[in-house]
């Protein structure tokens, strides 16, 4: 996983947070965890399974 997937993996986190925390005042802004867990440990299942060999 590139800097680049990283980068793109925070901005989803922290707009998906800032829609859902703030503007909706739900609980649906742990779905920002998702993105945010895979950029910060750099692993995201999605690649295994969609890559080509």
């Amino acid at each position: 996983m590139g800097n680049i997937d990283k980068t793109i993996c925070l901005l989803v986190a922290g707009i998906l947070f800032f829609i859902f925390g703030f503007v909706c005042q739900s609980w649906w802004w742990r779905i920002s965890l998702l993105p945010l867990l895979i950029a910060v440990y750099g692993y995201c299942p999605l690649y295994k399974a969609l890559k080509s060999k």
